[in-house]
């Protein structure tokens, strides 16, 4: 049977550490963010995606992407995925509200402050 990339069982990953890299920590807004959207789109009321349909989009992302992107960032890759498989967005919506986010959000980064724009959210 051919190993996927992101298929470790069984491979020698050396000693893990409980305090060190990948350690309960704090999450940053936008990870909260992700956990909730999956949430809801998953929830008993909508169930728009499953946990399954969560793995298969991770478990797609090809290997560079999938080693490059953080935990939740690879959630939001699959569920944005699975959103515009099932065409609850498309990708000119979605490009869109890319554009409006960047625009309200200069480069440097998300932070807690209020975008620039003070107008309503995307």
């Amino acid at each position: 049977m051919l190993r996927r990339h992101h298929d470790m069982g069984g491979l020698e990953a050396g000693p893990v550490d409980p305090f060190g890299p990948g350690a309960e920590h704090d999450y940053a807004p936008w990870e909260k963010k992700v956990d909730a959207i999956l949430r809801l789109v998953s929830d008993q009321k909508r169930r728009i995606m499953t946990v399954d349909e969560l793995r298969r989009g991770i478990e797609e992302l090809g290997p560079g992407v999938y080693d490059e992107l953080s935990y939740y960032e690879r959630w939001i890759a699959s569920v944005t995925n699975n959103l515009i498989e099932k065409g609850v967005i498309d990708i000119d919506e979605l490009g869109r509200r890319m554009a409006a986010v960047t625009e309200a959000w200069p480069a440097g980064g998300v932070t807690e402050a209020e975008p620039k724009t003070g107008g309503e959210s995307t």
